[in-house]
């Protein structure tokens, strides 16, 4: 029996059922002990089962997609009045078949008694910030609302996330073309016609020589060459969390995303606060979760600041101010709502503004890449043109004089 690992591991298992029927799954686990009492409690049997590397495993959460029907669903049958054991049934068929299993689990954990929030967190179908929102939801008797909140909190932020996608995906195809074309010119082009033109006699340019010594040497280790390229691509692979932290730290430092960036944190951030608050959470305590969920390092520590200070006994009205990665309409906006006491529609109007702002602003990051890659293939393709291109006028006009 293997030992317990720190947290979940992916394992591959092979279970038997009491009517003789056999089943092979993959499944995460904290152990092989726990793996069992798992399939134990679902009536059935492990008959073997392998530990798989932890990036094979997947965290088994739903995509946000799948959180938005699923708690369209369940938040349509419960604020009906139907039990949550029967609304989890029917939402386990009306959900795509990969999440089916857990959604049953689940169903399983709460038809013994125990909490839905607990329930999801041990199963894993659902991030930190949703399962807070569900248990303060069950506190206050409002699940069903609550799931409404989410529903449409994930459908805002699948909408979000593929604008961004959408925003990527133009100038990586672009640069990727560029570069394969680039390459193929440097590696079989450059060196071909430049050595036509060593025969002729013709003095090269110095960028000639240089290009055509890149392309030459590239040309004759193609095998190291392309070993060479898998290698990075392994390594980015492997370091992948690292080199997309690196990554994106440059990218949210450029003029134009460096706006967009801040508007998804704050439509994000805007988002998970009107969940909470809808559920009865306190303002203090919905910004523990609040501000977990922003990755943006100003606005994160100016929302960590205010939570501890709100608890510490200050108003928000002034302590708001503080937070000046927010947008001043935006902060004079939550003081008048907060003298209102009218917080959750604010913050649920806020995240739909702040999501239409996204939308603006990434059609216009958009409008300003296409000239900077229309200059980047240029500079790139260009300059591989020239240097042929130049030799060539040169022999020409030697030749007619």
């Amino acid at each position: 029996m293997s030992r317990a690992a720190k947290g979940p591991t992916p394992y591959l298992f092979l279970a038997s059922s009491p009517k003789g029927g056999k089943r092979l799954g993959v499944r995460s686990a904290a152990s092989e002990r726990a793996l069992a009492s798992v399939l134990g409690r679902e009536r059935r049997v492990l008959v073997w089962s392998r530990r798989l590397p932890a990036w094979i495993g997947s965290s088994g959460q739903m995509g946000l997609k799948d959180q938005a029907q699923f708690n369209a669903v369940l938040g349509q049958l419960v604020s009906r009045g139907v039990p949550l054991v029967e609304a989890l049934e029917v939402t386990a068929s009306a959900v795509d078949a990969a999440h089916t299993d857990r959604i049953r689990r689940v169903r399983s954990q709460v038809a013994g008694g125990a909490m839905f929030a607990d329930a999801c967190a041990r199963v894993g179908i659902v991030d930190p910030v949703t399962s807070a929102v569900y248990r303060a939801a069950e506190r206050t008797g409002d699940l069903g609302g609550a799931c409404a909140q989410i529903a449409k909190t994930a459908e805002r932020q699948v909408k979000v996330r593929s604008q961004a996608i959408t925003l990527m995906f133009y100038p990586i195809i672009v640069l990727g073309v560029s570069v394969l074309a680039g390459w193929g010119m440097l590696t079989f082009i450059v060196p071909m016609i430049g050595k036509s033109l060593s025969s002729m006699g013709s003095d090269l340019p110095w960028f000639t020589v240089a290009l055509m010594t890149a392309g030459q040497t590239i040309r004759d280790n193609l095998g190291l060459f392309f070993m060479g390229v898998l290698a990075l691509v392994i390594l980015t692979i492997v370091l992948r969390k690292a080199v997309f932290a690196a990554v994106w730290n440059v990218v949210r430092r450029l003029p134009g995303m460096r706006e967009l960036v801040l508007a998804q944190e704050t439509t994000r951030f805007f988002s998970v606060m009107a969940a909470m608050t809808r559920s009865g959470v306190t303002l203090a305590d919905a910004l523990v979760v609040g501000y977990r969920t922003v990755s943006h390092p100003k606005l994160r520590k100016e929302l960590q600041t205010l939570q501890r200070r709100l608890v510490e006994g200050g108003a928000l009205a002034r302590l708001i101010e503080d937070v000046t990665s927010l947008p001043l309409p935006v902060r004079k906006l939550l003081i008048a709502a907060e003298r209102s006491g009218d917080l959750e529609q604010a913050f649920e109007g806020l995240a739909d503004d702040m999501a239409e702002e996204v939308s603006r602003r990434s059609a216009r990051t958009l409008a300003m890449l296409e000239p900077g890659l229309i200059i980047f293939m240029f500079l790139m393709i260009g300059s591989m043109v020239l240097a042929i291109m130049l030799p060539l006028f040169t022999a020409t006009a030697n030749m007619d004089f």
